[in-house]
């Protein structure tokens, strides 16, 4: 079963107006669009976004809603994408940035050590490279960096490195190939946790882009609001929460002028008006996921001239 992690927090902070125009950023199997379906009016609209074809698929032939859209593309390109479509302001924006329950499921997908399937892991599973043909070509420096940067694999080289022989005889295919590897590479077990978690994570990041992608969209949405719209990012691990937090504290920073100025800053056009909230212990109890997800909330409060 899906769960929509946060749902009820997140489309409140929304703040819904009837008539407005929202974005649902990573549509998933659709539980937050369809909450905000639910409070918005006949003249409102609703464009949902999705790297991956199973959830295009899923909102096609479950979504029969005039005022919803559904686009097979990243969020990364929402400012390209609105452009196209007329728009150059919204109302709100909602980001999910957790890997969907049926991703993590689906064998086939190879998101999972869970599951012994081949090593794919995109969102994208119609383009890019696979995780097992990234394994293949990318050099010990490279695979050091990212399963350190996005992972914080504290055994990162030592991973390299036997990812390095194991290719000189064969190559890693399958998830559970994968994970007998790392698994011999790690000399201890975090409780609770299985030892292929931040090699499997980092990977992940990197062939999705998602950082990327992240930075892009934290860049371009806060200038597409309107006077009071709000962008609410639910994130799942510190890497994705740490550019949240900074991006919104940045646009929330006045520009500060010096002690000795007699004279008043100017004051900020954001505001953080939601800082990391919590799933609360039932919605835990209900989804173990939902343990690490963290909520934050932008609202812009005037619109300057540029």
């Amino acid at each position: 079963m899906h769960y929509s992690v946060l749902l009820q927090e997140s489309v409140e902070l929304l703040n819904i107006k009837s008539d407005g125009i929202y974005i649902d950023g990573t549509f998933g199997r659709g539980g937050h669009s369809r909450a905000v379906l639910d409070k918005l009016g006949v003249n409102g609209r609703l464009i949902a976004f999705d790297k991956d074809p199973e959830a295009i698929t899923h909102a096609r032939q479950n979504f029969f809603d005039s005022r919803f859209k559904i686009i097979h593309a990243s969020f990364a390109s929402i400012r390209k994408q609105l452009f196209d479509l007329g728009i150059n302001q919204v109302d709100g924006v909602l980001l999910d940035l957790g890997v969907s329950s049926p991703q993590l499921d689906n064998a086939e997908r190879g998101f999972s050590f869970r599951h012994d399937a081949p090593l794919d892991m995109r969102m994208d599973n119609s383009k890019g490279i696979t995780a097992a043909e990234w394994l293949l070509i990318a050099s010990e420096e490279e695979m050091v960096d990212v399963f350190w940067r996005y992972g914080e694999e504290r055994f990162s080289r030592r991973v390299a490195k036997a990812i390095l022989r194991e290719r000189e005889v064969r190559s890693l295919a399958t998830t559970h190939q994968l994970t007998k590897l790392i698994e011999a590479q790690i000399p201890y077990r975090e409780r609770g946790k299985n030892p292929a978690t931040r090699v499997f994570q980092a990977i992940r990041i990197h062939i999705n882009n998602e950082l990327g992608d992240l930075e892009q969209i934290l860049s371009d949405v806060p200038q597409m609001l309107t006077l009071n719209g709000r962008f609410v990012v639910i994130s799942f691990h510190s890497l994705e929460d740490r550019l949240v937090k900074i991006a919104f504290n940045e646009r929330a920073s006045a520009d500060k002028l010096p002690k000795w100025a007699m004279v008043t800053g100017a004051e900020a056009e954001f505001e953080v008006i939601a800082k990391k909230v919590r799933a609360s212990m039932v919605e835990v109890d209900e989804n173990s996921r939902s343990r690490s997800a963290v909520l934050r909330c932008l609202e812009r409060l005037k619109v300057t001239q540029k």
